[in-house]
């Protein structure tokens, strides 16, 4: 089964009907926010929250950008190189700066997948010619993915390979490009699509995943020690498929090799869910948090299939959309050392 090819709405859709840069990757870096622990009045709470790169400064009623972090972690050191992320619209393509063999860096619309959902896939080219020659070079697989709201307040895009050992170079972004309000009492639900792709460590190849995505937030609790909020939110992502690059849905030959390691009998991808705490939702309706999902092993007990952490900001005059990226990686996959998907989401109440 093929996922459905829904193409992107038209320019009146997007953020940037004429071109240029949608992500803005010059700002100053951002490594989260602290308190002062000589003006504490009580225990604080005890966090490893970090934002990642970004806007320097960022406020409620202020545009905010987020990227993937580099990493120095082996077979990760590729995460972040990608920048200079930008949409033209007039020729629907897609540019993104610093990764090798991707062609003149300039993404066309995918061929056999365009669109994941309601986000657009495009693909770098497959050679290039050399320069004096003109003999044509073999390039890496490079894909990217774009997804902008309805409103076109918020965008995210994701850039990954399956062309190296370890993950390889890539990254992504997220953003708002607009103020923020959040409401101080109540609790809201959030319903949207996700969209991502999956690379190995220890192997080559690279994925398509699409999943349902519900979040909620009780704007109520959690209340922070140091005077600030700490909102909860709960998140669950279901209905998840996996798809070769080509767009076959391969979902169960996964399945089957991790069954047949693991002597059990998945069918169909865990649920994954948000790890729900104190001190993920800040005053800037930027949130931070881990997210996990679980299988049943075949002695009855419950195991980790997957971990990881969600990033995202909420958008809007009435709080009415949260966009954010997940990044979740496994070890039960016999195929390679792990898996990790990278997925993209725009969500609306």
């Amino acid at each position: 089964m093929r996922p459905t090819f829904v193409a992107l709405a038209t320019c009146a859709f997007l953020a940037a009907c004429g071109g240029g840069d949608v992500f803005n990757t010059e700002e100053d870096t951002d490594t989260g926010t602290g308190t002062d622990p000589d003006t504490d009045t009580g225990q604080p709470i005890d966090s490893d929250r970090t934002l990642p790169p970004g806007t320097a400064s960022p406020t409620p009623a202020v545009a905010i950008f987020r990227s993937e972090a580099t990493s120095t972690e082996a077979g990760k050191e590729g995460n972040g190189f990608a920048s200079d992320i930008s949409y033209d619209s007039q020729n629907d393509t897609f540019t993104v700066d610093n990764l090798g063999f991707d062609g003149d860096n300039t993404y066309a619309r995918g061929t056999a997948v365009s669109s994941l959902g309601p986000y657009a896939v495009y693909e770098a080219d497959a050679q290039f010619n050399d320069t004096v020659t003109q003999n044509p070079i073999n390039q890496f697989t490079h894909r990217a993915i774009y997804g902008v709201s309805t409103s076109g307040n918020t965008q995210f895009a994701i850039v990954r390979t399956g062309a190296y050992v370890d993950y390889g170079f890539g990254g992504f972004v997220y953003q708002r490009d607009n103020a923020v309000t959040l409401p101080t009492t109540g609790q809201a639900l959030y319903r949207g699509n996700m969209a991502g792709m999956r690379d190995y460590r220890g192997r080559g190849g690279l994925e398509y995943t699409t999943s349902d995505i519900t979040i909620a937030i009780d704007f109520d609790d959690f209340n922070d020690a140091t005077g600030t909020r700490g909102d909860a939110v709960r998140g669950h992502i279901t209905n998840r498929v996996i798809y070769d690059i080509n767009g076959n849905d391969i979902t169960s030959t996964v399945l089957g090799r991790i069954n047949a390691e693991e002597n059990i009998n998945l069918t169909a991808l865990p649920n994954a869910n948000f790890v729900v705490g104190p001190n993920v939702m800040d005053d800037n309706g930027e949130i931070v948090g881990a997210i996990n999902s679980y299988y049943v092993d075949s002695s009855g007990d419950v195991q980790v299939f997957e971990e990881g952490n969600y990033y995202a900001i909420v958008s809007g005059d009435n709080a009415e959309e949260v966009v954010g990226v997940v990044v979740m990686e496994s070890t039960v996959d016999p195929s390679a050392e792990s898996v990790r998907e990278t997925g993209g989401f725009i969500v609306y109440n």
